[in-house]
């Protein structure tokens, strides 16, 4: 059996390879691609060990779609699709591990310390209740951690794509503009990199303004710099709706183990986002807002959480498998 091996964190718009040592839990030649449109997943893992000189038996694949027994995975936010038969069968794999991104994210929680985090308000987590894992990237990924006998177990779920509920008349024109857009409007439609693209094209149309293309990382430099009124009220909103729907997730499960926000988006801008409406937004839930004023937040600034509990994830598998 090989020492290493392969870990993977697709998400919509990059791939993030790794090899994983067994022996130390330790990532090693972490690798970003940027996925285009006709790639095939299956040369981009050659292509990655290849430049590592390193053939593997074992692979954790983390990928951003909902995941179930079929053989086929296709992904929600680009047109990457594999075959596990034929991946594990091109590898010459012993153990083929495919899991939703987050439940990677949610898998290496129990691995972060405190310089991977930023604490967001709340008291301490108490650690016998869930966690709630979620994060604004291409997508809005969700994923909780609850404990049994003593082992943390992930709970994989697609929440990015229920609703998210507005709370005043000018949320309420938000939300038809991008009804107009989209018919049905999911929690990602707001929160992730095109629904911060969303919710400024939407006050360019409430304010008759014309339409512009832009792109989510000059919203967010504008933003931060003072420099467009309209860019600044989009990212006060984007972390509004942030707040509010972290705590949903900490009122479903009444998660005071905490509420981990992960993804790409969050960590650019911290001390905005700290002195923004989102904890007010997180805490604002009527009568059970003394329930979730004690539980705390943590963006997670580990530059590769998905990666790690990719990694973790296969060593529990093999661990189970000796017992």
């Amino acid at each position: 059996m090989s020492q290493y091996a392969l870990v993977t964190d697709i998400g919509g718009t990059n791939a993030r390879f790794a090899l994983y040592d067994l022996t130390t839990n330790k990532l090693s030649a972490i690798t970003k691609v940027l996925i285009s449109k006709d790639d095939d997943l299956l040369v981009l893992i050659k292509n990655y060990l290849t430049n590592q000189s390193i053939s593997v038996d074992m692979a954790c694949i983390a990928i951003a779609c909902p995941i179930d027994d079929t053989d086929m995975v296709n992904m929600t936010n680009n047109n990457l699709s594999f075959s596990r038969s034929a991946l594990i069968k091109a590898l010459n794999l012993k153990q083929l591990e495919v899991i939703n991104d987050f439940t990677a994210v949610s898998t290496s929680i129990p691995q972060l310390t405190d310089k991977d985090l930023v604490k967001i308000g709340g008291d301490d987590a108490d650690l016998n209740y869930p966690i709630a894992i979620y994060g604004a990237g291409t997508g809005l990924g969700v994923s909780h951690l609850i404990k049994v006998n003593q082992h943390w177990i992930s709970l994989s779920g697609e929440g990015g794509h229920t609703e998210l509920p507005m709370t005043n008349e000018k949320e309420d024109r938000l939300l038809a503009e991008l009804r107009k857009k989209f018919g049905r409007v999911s929690s990602e439609r707001f929160l992730s990199g095109n629904g911060i693209v969303n919710i400024y094209q939407a006050l360019l149309n409430i304010n008759n303004r014309p339409i512009e293309e832009i792109t989510p990382d000059v919203i967010v430099k504008k933003a931060l710099s003072n420099s467009c009124p309209l860019c600044l009220e989009t990212l006060t909103y984007f972390c509004t709706f942030m707040g509010r729907f972290g705590g949903n997730l900490a009122l479903t499960l009444n998660t005071q183990g905490g509420v981990y926000i992960a993804g790409g988006i969050v960590p650019r801008f911290i001390e905005f986002f700290k002195s923004s409406p989102f904890r007010h937004a997180f805490e604002n839930k009527g009568r059970m807002s003394y329930l979730v004023k004690k539980i705390p937040v943590y963006v997670i600034t580990h530059e590769d959480p998905g990666l790690l509990g990719a990694g973790v994830y296969l060593q529990n598998s093999l661990n189970k498998m000796k017992e």
